[in-house]
């Protein structure tokens, strides 16, 4: 099945991020120097091993500087890359094409370095249940964008928003006075669709919150151990998340208690760029 998100959804950024670059004159730069008639063929390859994401946009962004550059797309969004492999062959008017490069590199690199960073703790946690999940920790504006890649790299998403589900974190309960009002809340104020999910510190507020039947539990910065007590406690009862720090070492070790979703903010706000470069090779 091709990852896609809809046009509609992806057009305003691209539209957005090309008039940033463009300015108030063009790209002043590529018209001097290059004749309006001149056609050139490029390629889009990988610099670096790692998982492809955002194709659509850097697509749009050729096309919307001009609809007659042509795109072969070799590798598709969700798709492994090694180092020298051609992602797709961008081919038609210079101009447009070099206009377009960093724009369409911005989203390619940034994104594909999401969906790679995913899919590195999604193959450390193989063979355990648990689902690697994104969280709100997003680049304002890019929030679709980054969880898309998220689920090109093999994870899941977390809430998209405010209003998508309640999440009651530690200044809630605070705020509220406590778990129990907290949670009850909650729940007498939304509809039957909407899941309530209470995070907790320690095994003693886990005890609390069970009582109340929440939907999800989240346990943030607990320890290994503290986890599988965790999750022997809640004993299927709730949804378990684990979150807190995680990284592709100590992934393995929370997703063998048998945690069912481990959260990890870094994917979408702090994953390095997959280095992808736009090599011309004829006209």
């Amino acid at each position: 099945m091709k990852l896609a998100l809809p046009t509609v959804m992806l057009e305003p950024l691209v539209r957005a991020a090309l008039l940033e670059d463009l300015g108030r004159a063009g790209d002043v730069t590529t018209d001097a120097v290059v004749p309006k008639e001149q056609h050139a063929r490029t390629v889009l390859a990988a610099r670096q091993s790692g998982v492809v994401a955002g194709l659509d946009l850097a697509i749009l962004a050729f096309r919307l500087i001009d609809p007659d550059v042509e795109i072969s797309v070799e590798r598709a969004d969700g798709s492994e890359v090694s180092q020298g492999e051609v992602i797709a062959t961008v081919s038609g008017p210079a101009r447009a094409i070099l206009t377009a490069e960093r724009t369409a590199l911005n989203f390619l690199c940034h994104l594909s370095g999401v969906a790679t960073a995913t899919a590195s703790i999604v193959t450390a946690v193989r063979g355990h249940g648990a689902k690697i999940v994104c969280t709100r920790k997003t680049t304002p504006g890019l929030r679709a964008l980054e969880k898309y890649a998220v689920r090109a790299g093999g994870g899941a998403n977390h809430r998209f928003g405010l209003d998508d589900a309640i999440l009651i974190k530690d200044n809630h309960v605070a705020m509220a006075g406590g778990i129990r009002p907290a949670i009850e809340r909650a729940r007498m104020s939304v509809g039957h669709l909407v899941k309530i999910e209470v995070e907790v510190d320690t095994l003693a507020q886990l005890e609390e919150a069970l009582a109340l039947a929440p939907d999800a539990i989240l346990l943030d910065n607990m320890s290994v151990a503290e986890l599988r007590q965790a999750v022997a406690m809640v004993a299927g009862r709730a949804i378990t998340e684990a979150s807190g720090s995680i990284t592709a070492a100590t992934a393995p070790a929370i997703a063998a208690t048998g945690i069912d979703l481990i959260s990890i903010g870094w994917l979408t706000h702090s994953a390095p760029i997959l280095d992808i470069g736009l090599d011309y090779r004829d006209s």
